[in-house]
């Protein structure tokens, strides 16, 4: 339940009970009481929608439209046409539909009226006191007085803005036309096209280019521009302009009108924003220009040089020094220069006498209880840092990656001239292997092998320190076993630490001889024991030679799905600090708790007039939300586990609320009936991932003065779990609460004059349309938000929303009750696709992308409008004489015209917003308002319509022509979410593609969307199958589910299921573990069978996604579909927190089960939350792409390093942002020759990847590929090779081997290995990728005849002209059918077919007049690795420029 104040309201009821109870006696509660709860406690009116979508607020860039994307989050994406992407920076979370959300994505920034970031002073917080829940009539009536009066001081405004209004649009509609003239007079010529319209497919492009002489993709044509791929004529095979990037860069706004706002820009405020970009780009020309060296002088080392940054922090300097390989086992230290002590939050730049060359000394400190327990747990985390053990189990920010294992590897061999010939892959990555293994997915590297330096490191039994002992300074004493198996003890004084004399069973705490005093426990070791100085010497050089980005930690966990059951290694220091020895509370600050809501308010609140201020405002709401992100998930843990004591102990176990650390928990089940109206459990369940999606949209217009609660979702063991921050004062008895809004679904309304001015600085960002209710009084009370959204003040004077539900206008399709709908209003679109449907509950909702995109086709429909209304105004203005004041008028009403019949709110400009409530139960309107609500319905149908009639076929067309191509279920959700559609439109998407001529070609959309629909069902049947199941049982019922879902002969659990508890002691406990085994079996959950499970799963499909599953088992599907079990179990996996061991499964077995208990190993959360980014660094990723488009790549790449430079201040190295940035930068030195950099740069975005999104994530394989490319052309082929077989692997594993992004790795790979003379190779994997390519992009597209060209190719060098001349023959077919026979490609195949032919006809004179031991040996044609370089290019869309390129 994500409702803080319903819940604190009926804590309230239940500690006014408990002091009744105190003095009447014991009595029942009254919570337990039907009646009592129907008439006491208060509803609220939560409304969510079932999918936490992406926000987007603002006027959306018309630039970035969803056919530019490909997967979630800040990414750069080359599909497998060859087309590469960079979505726009997001400051918001992607959650996937229905309540599961697994992927995170930032929504685009938009610099909207109520988030101009900067300028302005703080604003003063209203010094009022807390308000009451009612007003008095008159006060209201005053407020709606006020209120009108400003509406007409701002209708005179538009009024005198109209003919200035008038005046613009037109402007835009002859230049709109006089482009549109223009285009048509090219029509046949050839000119530069922008790839940044996305109304510009390649479909379009190739009417422009059918008849014109275009250069073919051969490794001879010079070409003059970066290809653009993606069609399915064969992308980099067309003619561009002079210096045509490919979509890596294409997502710059070029000419595009900002639909809303495109009436009222002022040309001043242009003007200040250009200077205001200008300075911030010579602030952070400023923060990249100061960097320095500096000298560190530590105890007991010599001084070293170390580059650091003028605006570091000194803490963050002590932070690197902490992990630096000389001074890593120090923490209790303060640095000093020339004497002075630096205070630790200073920056470097505000030190005076701080220069290049510095000398900073290391100066030890005394330490406290704290600091040595900090020492001893970073000496733990040091010894056991190597190995993969933290990643497995998913703490301190550790995450898998093997880049380095394959890179590194490759260049020992090339630096040892050990033969790196043999680039044989393993029988697996071969075509045709039916099914990819699972444990090659974790090679095993040589680098994580333990080395270990202690035997046991642990507190000792004497702790705590007698009274007479602290007197002295002892903090606490340690036990150690070292290597040569002698037994330490160790005391952690103030001063250091040394041995004492004390031993298993006597306490003698003084020091033992010889006296050895050392300020580190690791200098103490060192003296002490020789293996321990050996050993841990190796260890610090293995630790060092490892990237940055391999031993950061990243600021979010992520979890892997699959792990080995690896030795569980003794770790007695991580076993005092572990959540159940301290019911999940800090071990470091026991009896503290974090101010959550202070820090996090106080950080928003933070100036933000410069761009240091700006930047140090961001990175702290940055590092404060990823530590409330971590307290919440490890919380939730607790909550979930029980270690954790309610608030209300005597209610329920689903209905209790937890207060722990400073942050409230509840749960998402509906209390007391609250959700009833909307849906009940389903619609509490579903209205915290639209409660949080609501938090996003408000945190990101960032309004001063505005305050939303910092929030999270955590899911785990089948509950889901709301973590919000406490209001100050919301917990008290006598707290005054709402003062706007409805908290129990529209029967008491409130309105606030102070929450109505915050809030309609939000509304036009995010498009809600102020409208008046009735109050519980009848009287109208303005509103400018979803009646749900509750406004209150806090007991620090801050303005708070929360209950952020009816943030985005509802569905119509989907609908909770059968409301009346007339045929009027009800589109034809939507009746042919079977909608309205009944739904679960009442809070679906559009998602943002598809009101931005309804609003950008209005726009044009209204530009349309009005050119048609001018074009007949000048027509009479012509024929008849008039005054300039009639043709005013009549272009004024003109004007209003278009406006309404778009659906706009003013008419005086194109404005279109939404009401959120209008479809809300319990709302009631004024009697005056009916005409405008049949409006605002009339538009959200309209809305509900395009999805269907347009996003929905945009989908399907993205995916014929390969601008998007999913891989699995998470890279399909954000399609659909990039272009609005919801994830329950699955069964509407399927409907669409079997209607389709072509649905062949989307064969794999189509098994991607039967698979996500089968597996997101049985997500939603595991979240309840959980519930029921007790917590000794969780390994034997999640294994039981397995085998019911993947499976199809599991007919129930079986006593043998688990044997764990089974007693070796034959007699009596016999009976009673077969008691036990039997009580299992008697569980509802054990009583699930695979037919069972199959009938739920085809139920909940149709129910939910309206898709009519056919089949009797999966096993038809499968073979129907051709899907994997080990994909299908990734997803299901991933979807639900599962980590299973990594080993082979039998799915094909019938003896046994697949899965039994051993092999789940761990169940994790599944997390959403916020995500901040930086502001500043958004709007230089535009610039920079919006430079290279235009040819200015020196200035493109200083643009995005200073983009970098504040993504990575902010967020961090470990960042999508970052990410997206270093690929950028390594795509530029690329085509600008400097291969070097561009390897450099790609290995990081490669390894930033795997940390922050997974090993196997499809972003990750496409960094894979393109490292492979920059490898190629560095002249590390054999490095290059087994890059590709990874990236191969992990697609096997991801889609299967039935996906043309195979194809695309498989022309990569017999180009490489036709490089490499590895000719046999070479011809199976072109010749799978010429199978692929016939089947996704025809047998008569340019890229079927380019892969016959590559074939013929390798062919001729192997000498079988033969087969050369037969694939030569079908490519010469292709090009003349489709290009011409003056196409260069068709003319140069015509003299290839001329010299193959001659070489046969040799071959077969000699043949006949010869014997066959007189035949000379074949002039084999091979070609150089330049030209195999310049064939990958050109399959990877990359035509590079024939001259160099400076920076």
């Amino acid at each position: 339940m994500g409702n803080i104040l319903q819940c604190c309201q009926t804590l309230s009821n239940y500690f006014k009970w408990q002091d009744v109870s105190a003095q009447r006696g014991g009595e029942q509660s009254n919570l337990l009481s039907s009646d009592e709860t129907e008439s006491e406690s208060p509803s609220d009116s939560h409304t969510l929608e079932d999918d936490l979508l992406t926000v987007s607020i603002g006027i959306t860039n018309p630039a970035l439209e969803p056919e530019h994307f490909l997967f979630p989050d800040i990414i750069l994406s080359s599909n497998p046409a060859g087309e590469v992407t960079l979505a726009e920076p997001m400051v918001c979370l992607l959650v996937s539909e229905e309540e599961d959300g697994l992927r995170l994505m930032e929504p685009e920034y938009e610099k909207g009226e109520g988030e101009r970031r900067g300028f302005s002073d703080i604003e003063t917080h209203v010094g009022m006191g807390v308000q009451t829940e009612t007003k008095s009539q008159a006060e209201v009536q005053t407020q709606t007085e006020m209120l009108r009066s400003d509406e007409t001081e701002e209708e005179k405004d538009e009024a005198q803005n109209r003919t200035k209004s008038s005046q613009e649009i037109r402007t835009t509609i002859k230049t709109e036309q006089k482009l549109e003239e223009d285009l048509r007079k090219r029509k046949n010529t050839v000119f530069p096209v922008r790839c940044d319209d996305p109304k510009l497919q390649m479909r379009d492009l190739n009417s422009s280019f059918n008849h014109q002489s275009v250069e073919a993709a051969e490794p001879s044509t010079s070409h003059q521009c970066f290809l653009e791929g993606g069609d399915e004529e064969g992308s980099g095979m067309k003619q561009g302009p002079l210096l045509f990037l490919d979509r890596l860069f294409s997502a710059a706004a070029h000419g595009r009108v900002r639909a809303a706002e495109s009436c009222n820009d002022d040309p001043l405020e242009a003007c200040h924003e250009e200077k205001r970009n200008n300075s911030t780009l010579q602030d952070i020309q400023d923060l990249q220009d100061t960097e320095f060296t500096c000298r560190i002088q530590a105890p007991g080392t010599e001084t070293f040089d170390l580059q650091v940054s003028a605006q570091m922090l000194v803490s963050d300097l002590q932070q690197v020094l902490m992990d630096h390989e000389f001074t890593c086992h120090r923490t209790c230290f303060s640095l000093q220069l020339e004497g002075t002590t630096l205070d630790c939050r200073a920056e470097l730049r505000s030190i005076p006498g701080i220069q290049d060359g510095a000398l900073i000394k290391e100066v030890e400190d005394s330490y406290s209880i704290r600091e040595a327990r900090l020492h001893l747990r970073h000496v733990s985390d040091l010894l056991r840092s190597l190995g993969p053990a933290d990643a497995f189990n998913g703490v301190n920010g550790s995450s898998l990656s093997y880049l380095s294992w394959y890179t590194i590897r490759e260049r020992e061999k090339m630096a040892t001239k050990q033969d790196s010939a043999d680039c044989s892959p393993p029988d697996y990555i071969l075509p045709g292997c039916r099914e990819p293994p699972v444990t090659p997915l974790q090679p095993v590297r040589d680098d994580w092998k333990p080395l270990q330096c202690l035997r046991v490191l642990s507190l000792s039994g004497w702790n705590p320190p007698p009274g007479n002992r602290r007197m002295h300074g002892d903090l606490m004493y340690i036990n150690v076993l070292t290597l040569e198996d002698k037994e330490l003890n160790i005391t952690s004084s103030t001063r250091g630490f040394y041995c004492n004399q004390s031993t298993a069973f006597i306490f003698n705490p003084k020091p033992s001889i010889p006296q050895i005093l050392c300020h580190s426990l690791v200098e103490l070791l060192n003296r002490v024991s020789p293996a321990f100085k050996k050993n841990f010497s190796a260890l610090q050089k293995r630790r060092a030679q490892q990237h940055l980005y391999e031993r950061v930690a990243a600021p979010f966990q992520i979890f892997t799905w699959i792990a080995p059951h690896g030795d569980y290694k003794l770790d007695c220091v991580r076993a005092g600090e572990s959540p159940s020895s301290h019911m999940g509370q800090d071990e470091l600050t026991a009896g503290q708790s974090r101010d959550w809501n202070e820090e996090l308010q106080g950080c928003r609140e933070l100036p933000r007039g410069s761009l240091q201020e700006r930047l140090h405002r961001e990175r702290s709401i940055f590092k404060t939300n990823s530590d409330f992100v971590a307290a919440a998930t490890q919380g939730a843990i607790a909550v979930i586990d029980g270690n954790v004591m309610p608030l209300n102990p005597r209610e329920p176990p689903h209905l209790q609320m937890f207060v722990w650390n400073n942050l409230f928990f509840s749960q998402g089940f509906d209390l007391f009936d609250h959700y009833q109206p909307l849906g009940g459990d389903m619609a509490a369940h579903a209205a915290a991932l639209c409660d949080l999606r609501g938090v996003q949209a408000y945190t990101s217009v960032d309004t001063e003065g505005l305050h939303t609660l910092g929030t999270a979702v955590v899911d785990y063991r089948g509950v889901r779990v709301v973590v919000q921050t406490v209001i100050p004062g919301i917990l008290e008895k006598n707290h005054e609460q709402i003062v706007y809004g409805s908290n129990d679904n529209g029967k008491t309304v409130f309105t606030h004059p102070r929450f109505l001015e915050l809030l309609s600085k939000t509304s036009k960002a995010l498009r809600i349309q102020h409208h008046q209710v009735l109050d519980h009084n009848n009287t109208p009370a303005e509103l400018c938000s979803g009646i749900s959204t509750v406004g209150l003040f806090g007991n620090d004077r801050r303005s708070y929303i929360l209950d952020l539900l009816r943030t985005f206008p509802p569905d119509l399709n989907f609908q909770f009750s059968e409301g009346e709908v007339t045929t009027e209003e009800l589109p034809h679109v939507c009746k042919s696709f079977g909608y309205p449907c009944r739904h679960r509950h009442s809070l679906a909702s559009l998602r943002s992308e598809l009101i931005e995109a309804f609003v950008r086709h209005r726009y044009e429909l209204f530009v349309k409008i009005m050119s048609q209304e001018l074009r007949e105004l000048e027509k009479l203005d012509n024929a008849t004489e008039r005054s300039a004041g009639a043709v005013e008028q009549q272009r004024r009403t003109a004007f209003s015209r278009a406006c309404k019949a778009v659906g706009s709110v003013s008419e005086s400009c194109f404005d279109m917003r939404f009401n959120p409530n209008v479809c809300s139960p319990g709302v009631r309107f004024p009697s005056d308002c009916v005409e405008e609500l049949h409006s605002h319905r009339r538009l959200l149908w309209s809305a509900a319509a395009f999805l269907l009639s347009d996003q929905i076929p945009a989908v399907l067309r993205d995916c014929l022509d390969h601008t998007a191509n999913p891989m699995d279920g998470a890279s399909l959700t954000s399609i659909l979410h990039q272009r609005g559609v919801n994830v329950r439109y699955l069964g509407s998407v399927l409907m669409k593609l079997d209607m389709m001529e072509e649905k062949a070609r989307l064969k794999h959309v189509q098994r991607i969307s039967i698979s996500e629909v089968i597996i997101r069902s049985a997500k939603h049947i595991f979240r309840t199958y959980l519930q029921d199941v007790k917590p000794a049982d969780f390994s034997v019922a999640v294994s039981h589910f397995l085998n019911c879902l993947l499976t199809s002969s599991c007919s129930g659990l079986s006593d043998s299921s688990s044997n764990e508890l089974l007693s070796h002691r034959r007699s009596r406990r016999r009976r009673s573990h077969s008691s036990r085994v039997s009580l299992t079996a008697d569980s509802v959950w054990a009583r699930l069978t695979s037919s069972r499970l199959w009938d739920r799963i085809k139920a909940e499909a149709k129910d939910y996604y309206k898709y009519a599953v056919e089949s009797e088992n999966l096993e038809e599907v499968i073979e129907k579909h051709n899907l994997q079990r080990i994909s299908l179990l990734r997803e299901f996996a991933i979807k639900t927190g599962i980590q299973v061991q990594l080993r082979e499964y039998s799915f094909e077995s019938r003896q046994k089960p697949v899965f039994v208990e051993d092999d789940v190993v761990n169940l994790f959360p599944v997390v959403k939350h916020l995500k901040p980014t930086s502001s500043d660094a958004t709007p230089l990723l535009h610039r920079a792409r919006q430079a290279a488009q235009e040819g200015l790549l020196r200035d493109s790449r200083d643009l995005i390093t200073q983009a970098l430079t504040l993504y990575s201040r902010t967020c961090g190295v470990l960042h999508e942002d970052v990410c997206a940035c270093t690929r950028l930068l390594g795509r530029l030195s690329y085509v600008c020759h400097d291969v070097g950099d561009a390897v450099r740069q790609q290995e990081k975005a490669v390894m930033i990847s795997e940390r922050i999104r997974g090993i196997d994530h499809p972003q990750t394989i496409e960094d894979y590929m393109y490292l492979a490319l920059y490898c190629f052309a560095g002249g590390q082929q054999s490095t290059s090779s087994q890059l590709l077989y990874r990236a191969r692997y992990l697609t096997l594993l991801v889609s299967g081997e039935d996906h043309p992004h195979v194809a695309l790795l498989d022309t990569m790979l017999g180009l490489v290995l036709y490089g490499l003379t590895k000719y046999e190779l070479s011809v199976k994997f072109l010749q799978n990728a010429l199978n692929l390519t016939s089947k996704y992009h025809g047998v008569t597209s340019l890229k079927h005849a380019h892969c016959h060209h590559l074939l013929t190719a390798v062919f001729e060098a192997k000498g079988d002209f033969f087969s050369a001349l037969q694939h030569e023959k079908e490519a010469y077919s292709i090009y003349k059918s489709q290009v011409g026979e003056n196409h260069a490609n068709t003319k140069e195949c015509s003299e290839h077919l001329k010299s193959l032919s001659q070489r046969v006809q040799k071959m077969d004179c000699f043949c006949s007049e010869a014997p066959s031991a007189c035949i000379p040996p074949p002039e084999l044609h091979t070609r150089s690795l330049s030209a195999v370089l310049q064939q990958l290019n050109m399959v990877c869309c990359i035509a590079l420029n024939p001259t160099q390129v400076n920076l």
